[in-house]
Order: structure tokens, then sequence, then C-alpha cells
């Protein structure tokens, strides 16, 4: 029986608590231990029922306690403490206030499929909601004029759990959004905020609510309202749920609804950063808006927008890569062609690595790296490969000059660092670890840290990680009907005094949770050790449509009923982040072995790091730079086997050998006060090392100077006076793509070639047939370097040439110098690129010419 009427319930909180609302709704308490710990007070056992939900903690707790708390003096200045806390972090600037109070008017939206804040909170399913949550939280620490945006799912992402035979099982929640610290968003009459978003023949209306991380809002929208259909509700259902159609129908809110949300509330967003391809059908609606509302061409209103997107590519697997059919594409966004005035076939090749290829499905990545003026990968190796992925888009560009640069991700150390731990380094640290974690010289101070002080604080988080273990394990036995004498055994499970290792993320392919099970007898050697014992703690969830991921993960359980590995293996279900909290800061290494060039970053391990484990990883994603002997393990270097079975045999060797020869002996080789001296000394480098560099605080200032201002300050000179620059700049790409093809190099002359000694250079002369192009509106290079044994030009670097004059011929006389700067066969090669005398070199695609 539906209801006929709604209404809400809230808290009746004493008036001297009414504070704990405004606390309960900003997420900052999530990263705020003092904040966390009022909560408990109130009910510590409740708290842990309510999955760390301070919501449901004041809608439940017993009113009796409640009074009781408000006549407690001590809670009280507990409370006027924490509400101080907020009140001041609310009014400071922050450190965007302090570098750039010139730089007044920037405003950044910042577009995420999936936001991983707080676990009572799950619109998430895995590392890119964590870092997207991870980089608002720094953002608020920071003061970066930033909002963002995504998607309330109904039923956010699934709940594992395992059957009898150990085959993974979904589970899908309700989520109560009146229930979390969630709010609608209402217009000042109190009238909920709704927008609308064009779907095929019909409009389909969602709901906005607001979710305050700090001083960040995050706007999440609903198309769960009694106004929309059945199949237009479910859109917001499930995060990552159903099939492609379903894909689009939510990339197409996210995207398009996330700009009519924004415009809806009066916030007027000048940088658009799209957190992976899902959200970039934004560029197109960006466009649209500014034609109409400017009566601007496609071409103009392309210039102005793309300034101000900023883009950035989380994975190399393709199914990270959304593609859809042309026909689906055009079934959802046909209405663009006319907005837009384009044809069809422009249309969809805004999407498409080979524009003229009809049956070259649309790409969301290849839209978004073509429509944003800054693109990155997520650690420097990605960068790379990204790079190499999709050099279609820029033809004829050397690998190493593709315009994707590269921002390594980090985490938020006030997210993911330990109670203990934190104490720990504000005593010999100071708290300014927390305040500016990117200071090199704070962090140099945990060499002060006294070796018992540091193992025992360790000691005491691995003993948490066991004893929760064992609780997880046990209710994962009821749960699935387990005999009285499993729930005993679960009880014994795991040594909190054992080498512990961690192993938790995606169960997918390319991560290969069962390369350290490759060699069963070995493991077993391993494990049970009397003298040197080993344990495996494992967590992660497999795709739905993933059965391979599920196999490996049904083979982990079945190696676990094994009388041997019973009390040395366990795998934890539901893997969310209360689970990553408690393995981060418990186990002693977090090991990591994906497929090389798979692994865009990594963010787990940096969360282990700054918890004082040691990884130990395959040379990919953030360890590729981060690796030093000094801060942990390789597993072999930077090979790349064409047999994969033979890869994984080589590394799972390689992994057997760290753990046999280095990693066990050095973690039970102790001193006569029972310390592994080294041990602790290698924490405390790493430490030392990592620390300054993998974190948010880092990666978000990187995004701010390297990205959002200069963005933002391009977008500014393109939109004033009516647009006028953005006009000329479109005006002048039309002119260079309609004449780009008569450009030609007719003749390089070379001055003194042959043999050279290094730190001789060459003189080259170039002829260029320019047509009609002015010669200050191209940039004439010499491409050169070290030949390889294809002959192919490795390495290159640029030498610009000098316009000297125009001969009778109507050919321009360009010459330049190339340095012979090492030895060994050498060489080069003569382009021609687009440049502009304000913005400088271009890469636009299919304007390049080589001899």
């Amino acid at each position: 029986m539906r209801a006929s009427y709604t209404f809400n319930v809230t808290p009746s909180l004493p008036p001297r608590l009414e504070r704990l609302r405004e606390l309960a709704y900003n997420l900052r308490w999530s990263w705020d231990h003092e904040t966390i710990a009022l909560f408990r007070r109130l009910d510590r056992q409740l708290w842990e029922d309510v999955g760390h939900n301070p919501v449901v903690l004041l809608g439940k707790i017993e009113q009796g306690k409640l009074e009781e708390a408000a006549r407690d003096e001590a809670f009280l200045a507990h409370l006027d403490r924490v509400c101080c806390s907020l009140d001041q972090y609310m009014m400071e600037g922050g450190w965007y206030a302090r570098a750039h109070d010139d730089a007044d008017g920037l405003k950044v939206a910042y577009f995420s499929a999936e936001f991983g804040l707080t676990e009572c909170l799950p619109v998430y399913s895995g590392g890119l909601g964590i870092l997207a949550g991870d980089h608002l939280k720094s953002a608020s620490d920071l003061g970066v004029p930033l909002v963002a945006v995504g998607i309330l799912y109904q039923e956010g992402y699934f709940r594992q759990y395992l059957n009898a035979d150990g085959w993974q099982q979904e589970q899908y929640e309700d989520n109560d959004f009146f229930n979390m610290p969630v709010a609608p968003e209402r217009r000042e009459n109190g009238e909920t905020v709704k927008i609308e978003v064009q779907y095929p023949g019909r409009k389909v209306r969602a709901r906005v609510w607001r979710v305050q991380v700090g001083r960040v809002p995050l706007y999440l929208l609903d198309t769960n309202v009694p106004e929309n259909s059945p199949d237009d509700r479910a859109i917001s259902g499930r995060l990552y749920g159903g099939d492609l159609e379903m894909r689009i129908k939510q990339e197409v809110l996210l995207g398009v609804g996330g700009v009519h949300a924004l415009a809806e509330l009066g916030i007027e967003a000048n940088v658009f950063h799209m957190n992976e391809g899902h959200s970039a059908f934004l560029a197109l609606e960006r466009i649209r808006r500014v034609m109409e509302q400017r009566g601007a061409s496609f071409a103009e209103a392309r210039e102005l927008t793309s300034a101000g997107n900023v883009f950035t590519t989380h994975t190399p697997v393709p199914a990270g890569n959304d593609r859809f059919p042309p026909e689906l594409f055009m079934k959802y966004l046909a209405h663009y062609v006319k907005a837009l005035g384009l044809s069809e076939k422009e249309l969809l090749g805004l999407g498409r690595e080979k524009p003229e290829s009809n049956g070259e499905p649309f790409c969301m990545t290849v839209l978004a790296l073509k429509l944003a003026s800054h693109r990155n990968g997520v650690s420097a190796l990605h960068g790379k490969v990204s790079r190499r992925m999709w050099q279609g888009v820029w033809p004829n560009l050397p690998e190493d000059e593709m315009p994707i640069d590269s921002i390594t991700n980090g985490v938020h150390f006030r997210s993911w660092i330990s109670h203990d731990l934190a104490d720990l380094y504000d005593r010999y640290l100071g708290p300014k670890w927390m305040e500016d974690p990117t200071d090199r010289w704070i962090w140099d101070s945990a060499e002060n840290i006294p070796r018992e002080e540091l193992w025992r604080t360790h000691e005491r988080r691995r003993e948490r990680l066991v004893a929760f273990a064992r609780r997880h394990l046990k209710k994962q036995i009821v749960r699935r009907g387990g005999s009285s004498v499993e729930i005993r055994e679960a009880e014994e499970v795991l040594d909190p005094e054992a080498l512990t290792i961690g192993f938790a993320r995606r169960f997918a392919t390319y991560k290969r949770a069962d390369l350290i099970l490759r060699n069963p007898e070995r493991l077993v050697n391993i494990l049970c050790n009397k003298e040197r014992p080993v344990q495996l703690i494992f967590a992660g969830k497999a795709h739905p449509r993933d059965n391979y991921g599920k196999e490996v993960l049904r083979k982990i359980v079945h190696m676990i009923r094994d009388g041997n590995l019973r009390r040395r293996i366990v795998f934890m279900e539901d893997y969310d982040m209360a689970v990553a909290r408690y393995l981060v800061q418990g186990v002693d290494v977090w090991l990591n072995t994906p497929r090389r060039l798979l692994e865009a970053s990594g963010t787990s391990g940096m969360k282990a790091s700054a918890n004082g484990a040691i990884n130990v990883s395959i040379l990919d994603g953030w360890w590729w730079e981060a690796y030093s002997p000094e801060a942990g393990w390789k597993i072999g270097n930077d090979e790349d086997y064409d047999d994969r079975d033979h890869q994984d045999e080589v590394e799972s060797n390689a992994l057997y050998n760290l753990l046999e020869q280095e990693i066990v002996p050095m973690f039970y080789n102790r001193n006569s006060n029972g310390l592994p001296v080294e041990w602790i000394s290698l924490m405390k480098s790493a430490t030392r090392l990592l620390c300054p560099a993998y974190n948010t605080n880092r990666m978000v200032h990187d995004y701010a100077e390297k990205f959002y201002l200069p963005s933002f300050h391009t977008w500014a000179e393109l939109k004033g006076e009516e647009m006028t620059r953005a006009k000329l700049l479109a005006q002048w790409k039309k002119l260079l793509h309609s004449m780009w093809r008569e450009i030609e190099v007719e003749d390089v002359q070379v001055e003194n070639g042959g043999e050279l000694q290094v730190g001789e250079q060459i003189k080259v002369s170039a002829r260029v047939a320019l047509a009609e192009i002015r010669p200050e509106d191209v940039a004439v290079e010499v491409y050169y370097g070290r030949l390889d044994s294809r002959g192919e030009i490795a390495d290159g670097k640029v030498a610009r040439m000098e316009w000297r004059e125009q001969d009778g011929n109507g050919g321009h006389m360009f010459s330049g110098f190339v340095p012979c700067a090492a030895s060994g066969r050498n060489g080069f090669a003569v382009r021609v690129l687009p440049n502009h005398c304000d913005f400088g070199r271009c890469y636009e695609p299919g304007l390049i010419t080589w001899k």
C-alpha cells in the first residue's frame, strides 16, 4: 500500500545539543577524529551498529541519553570545542586564499560518477570514487573554490556475500536518503530544487540533493521522483548497473543534468573538471548553452568552453572507457545536431579517433580529450601509457608530445591515518603535518619517533585488525548458516603477532589477486612456518558480470578451507571504506600485483604507507615513480612478456623469493628488546620519502596550479569583450583547416652534416610553402634525437626554426640549429604546426606537416 501522505521525522535534540545536527550533516566529521569521538561518546555501541552514521545515531539514540549528555559538563565542553573548531575551519580561507588572492572569480565544478566520502554514504564502488571523495576533502582543506556534481543512487553499489561454495553473490539495498548525511536542496520558499533533462521523446525530472563536505558542496541528482516513469526513476538506481543503454542514460543525467543543476542553483562555474569520461556530455551541453545565450557559432562556443574544461583519465583498461554504438548515441543525443548546428557525422566525429569512420563507436574518453584544454593521467607512467593509447586523436604527432599530462594521485591523510598514529605524528612531527602534508622538512622528523613507541603503536593496530577480522568472519559464517564449529574456529583465525600481508581492491582480472597463490606448496611453507608465521588478509569485490574475477575469489576461499591455511588466510566480505581503514592501518605489508601498464595509479598502497605499512608491488602505477629500496620492495623490474603465463610464473617466483629471503627475515629479526630494528627503520624512511608526495593536498595543489588557474585565465580572456578573442581564435582555426593541405616543406638543406662531434651543432634551412597563411601563424621546427634500430627518432626534442625571408617564388625560408648532445646515430625531421600569437603552439588534430 503506497502512502497517501509523506512526512519526515527528525531527531528531538535538547537545545544545548542542537548543533550536533549541523555537525552530522557536514562531512568534515568523517576526517576529524575529535568529532567522531564526540558522536561515539554518545553511545559507543550504537555508533558501531549504525555503521558510523551520525544522522541515524541521533535518530535512534535513547532520549534519556541525549538529556543526560545535555547535563554532562565534560560532554558539553567537548561539543563546544568541536563546534569552535568547525566554525574556525569554515571561516578560514585556506591555502588558496593566501596564495591566490589575485585570482578572484575561479569556480571549479568537479564531476564524477561516484564519490567515496564515508561508508554511510554508499555511492561509490572503489578507487575512482574514493579518489574523488579525497579530492573534495583536500579541496575543502585548501580552500579551493570548488563545487562537485554526481548522482545519488537509490541502491548504490552492491553488497557482497559469498555462498557456501565461495561464489560471490550480489545484494542491493535501498539507500534511505532521509537517514543519511544528505539533504534535499531547497529554494528560498522551501520548494525542493528539481531539474529537467531531455531524453528521447520526453523530459526526465531529477531532484537535487546536497552533501556538505567541509567547505565544498556536493550536489547529487536523483531521478526517483513521482513525476517520472518507473523506467526513468531507475536511471539513478544502481551505480554501474544495467546494460549499455542504462549507462548512457546515467551519463546524460550526470553530464547534461549536472550542468542544468548548477545553472538552476545560480552557480556560475567556469572550470569544469571531468573525473573520468562518464561526465563528458557536459562539454556538449556547455557549448549549446553558450551558443544559445550569446548567439555564438559552434566553433566560437567550442573555443570558449574547451578553454575551461579539464579531463582526467583513470584507466587504460578498455572497459573503463565507455563506447556507444552510433545508433544508441544518436537515440539519446540527436537533438544536439540541431542545437549545435552540426551534421550527424560531425557530432559523432567528436567522439571518434577517426571522425570519417562511419562504423567507429562514440567514445566518451575521445570526446573529453577533444573538448578539454588540459588532460592528464593519474601517475607518471599512466601519463605515458595514455599518450600511447590515444595517439589516434592527434595523428602524426610523436607519442611523447601528445597533449596528455600527468598528475599523480594521492590520498587524504586525515581520513586514512589512524587516531593513535596521528597522535604520534602530533607529538614528534608537530600538528603542521595535517595542515601542510606536502612539507618534506616535517616528514624528515619521522626519524625522531622512538622505535619503541612506533612499534607498539603499530602492534596495537595489528591487534585491532585481527580482532576486527575475527568479528567480520563470524558474521560472514552466521549469515550463510555456518556451523557452530566454524564460528568457534573464526575466533582463532590469524595471529595478532604474525607478519600480516593485506591485499584489498577490485577483483578485476588484471589485478591478479591469485598471483601469490600460484605455487600453493611454496606458499604453505611461507605461511605455516612455526618460527616465523605469515598471514594473508584478502578483501575486494568482483564486478557482477566478471566471472573470471569471481572464480579467482572462489579459488581463494577454497584454499582457505585447506586445513593448513584455515588460520593463515582470511577473506573479508563486502569490502568498503570501514574495512579498508582497518586493513591499511593494521597490516605490515601491502601487496599489489597488477599486470604491468594496466594499473593507472593504485591509491590503496598510499594509504597503507601513510600508516607505516611497507609496499611490495609490481612496478606499475604510482609505485613505478615512488619505488626506492628505502621505501619498500619491487616485484620484478620493468619487464613485459608476450606470454602472460610466463610473466605470471616469473613474477610469482620473484614475490616468493622476496618473502623468503628479505621480507620475512627482516620482520622477525629482533633485538634484545624484541624490536625489529631494520623493519622499523624501513617504516620511518618510507614515511619520510612517500608521505610528502602522495597526498591529495599535493594533488589538488597541482590541479589548481597547473590546470584550474591557467584554464580560468584563458577562459576569462576568451570570454571578455563579447567573446571577441574566442571568435578570432575560431576564425583563425577555420582558416588553418581550410588551407592546411597547401602547406608543404619543399626543401631542407643541411649546412654541415656528416660526421660531427658532441657539442657541435648542425645548421638546418627549410623552404616552406604557406599559401595564404602568415609565417607567424605557424611553428616550423626541427624534431631531432637518437635513432632506434628501426630508424625512428627516440626521445625526440624540438628546436624552433626562425623565419628569415620570403623568396621571389613565394616560398618562406626558415633556419635553425640542431645540437649534437650525444654520440651515436642521430637524425631529425622538419615539421610545421599551427602557432597562435597569444596561445602558442597548437596541437590541432590533423594540422601537422612533416618532411
